[in-house]
């Protein structure tokens, strides 16, 4: 529902029924599995930069919940300056999806990014209903936000396209409990139609 308090501090200006949530995409890749990883994570970085366009084209806001990697001090710029900058191996994925000024973050301490965030209030003052969630890993991350978000009575769609696994079995597994027990979408993102999904039930 709603907020009554309209007096907001850190004004969020958009309403919108439905919320693009990037999970994790802003990573350095530099861990074990992480090359692996690499090739995945760029070809699902190129569909989700178009879907990122599209969704923005129609009006849904863009957030990123990135995983603050241990460090208590973590500054959501300095990790995209560092992925854009050092030479790290998530490089190019960082390039394509380097976030905007007018998208949205919060930093996630563990894997969901509803888990000790500020992602609940942000939503409810989006009025969002439907998450479109993207991102790696599938089987780990994307997944237990999907869960969070399904508990949470929203409409979740995982495009098959914009997430990415180290292992495509545990890829093609993920994405089949996402459907079966979540009952997710998870048609290519090509499929969607964003205009349609930002419409009210009526």
């Amino acid at each position: 529902m709603p907020a009554s308090n309209h007096d907001l501090h850190g004004n969020v200006p958009d309403t919108s029924h439905v919320a693009l949530l990037l999970v994790d995409v802003i990573n350095d890749l530099e861990f074990p599995g992480g090359e692996e990883l690499l090739g995945p994570a760029q070809a699902m970085a190129a569909r989700l930069a178009e879907l990122k366009r599209r969704a923005k084209r129609v009006g849904i806001p863009a957030v990123y919940a990135n995983d603050n990697f241990g460090r208590w001090q973590s500054d959501f710029k300095k990790l995209v300056d560092h992925c854009l900058a050092d030479g790290v191996r998530g490089r190019p994925v960082a390039r394509l999806l380097a976030p905007e000024e007018d998208d949205y973050f919060v930093l996630k301490p563990k894997h969901s990014a509803f888990y000790s965030t500020t992602l609940d209030t942000l939503l409810v003052y989006l009025q969002a209903r439907t998450l479109i969630i993207t991102g790696m890993a599938t089987d780990i991350c994307v997944l237990f936000t999907a869960n969070d978000a399904y508990m949470r009575d929203y409409r979740v769609i995982v495009p098959a396209d914009c997430v990415a696994a180290v292992d495509p079995r545990e890829n093609e597994r993920a994405l089949g409990l996402v459907r079966r027990v979540l009952k997710a979408d998870t048609r290519p993102s090509a499929e969607l139609d964003l205009k349609e999904l930002t419409r009210p039930a009526t």
